[in-house]
């Protein structure tokens, strides 16, 4: 029998509090993004009927579908967690309350042209590929400085941090000690990092957001 949402998400809210603790901090600063893509509207809206309120997704189109009628119900905040292509920025513009997955200087722009037009400024975090994956999306971490420079010049306070996945079958810690230490260094207040396996570390190492989503929902 799969357990309800209701209790994942109280079990979860218990270990980040409990991690924060841990490191000499206070759980208000962490905020939970429940990873829901793949994961059927039923199941978000059982995590919002648990009390759940920020969700992320990866896909601009499976957010659309999933949340046009949940946002008509519930103040939601919406993250787009995976890569993001140029030509849906308009439409991710328009529908996230946060953009996690700034890496390249073609998506600035075309994020930059789709705030004019839709006249609305989600958040914006950059991801850096802190291990140099090819694989993976994110700004090599060599252009990581530079380009966090341009994005604070180019989006103001609406760039409020940075994010990362670190490579699978590593100890995540120094990728996070990394980031949490380039967001300091550029005067950014938001790290996200951290997914169901490894969030414990990243409070531990700094994070302000964790994305949890098997934990929550399930494996995919």
């Amino acid at each position: 029998m799969t357990e309800p949402i209701a209790d994942t998400l109280r079990r979860i809210q218990e270990r980040i509090a409990n991690a924060a603790i841990a490191a000499g901090r206070d759980p208000k600063d962490i905020v939970l993004v429940a990873v829901s893509k793949t994961k059927p509207a039923e199941a978000v809206a059982e995590a919002i009927a648990a009390g759940q309120r920020v969700f992320g997704e990866n896909r601009v189109q499976e957010a659309v579908a999933k949340f046009s009628a949940l946002r008509g119900q519930h103040r939601l905040s919406l993250h787009l967690i995976g890569g993001l292509q140029t030509n849906k920025a308009r439409e991710a513009v328009r529908i996230a309350d946060a953009i996690e997955t700034l890496d390249r200087p073609k998506l600035a722009d075309a994020i930059e042209a789709a705030i004019a037009k839709e006249g609305r400024t989600p958040t914006l975090l950059i991801e850096v590929n802190t291990g140099s994956e090819p694989q993976k999306s994110g700004i090599a971490r060599d252009d990581a400085d530079g380009f966090i420079d341009e994005c604070k010049d180019r989006f103001g306070s609406a760039l409020t941090g940075l994010m990362c996945v670190p490579p699978a079958g590593q100890d995540p810690r120094p990728h996070f000690t990394w980031l949490a230490d380039r967001a300091v260094r550029h005067g950014l207040a938001t790290v996200s990092m951290g997914m169901s396996g490894d969030f414990e570390a990243a409070i531990a190492c700094g994070a302000t957001w964790v994305r949890v989503g098997s934990a929550i929902f399930g494996s995919r």
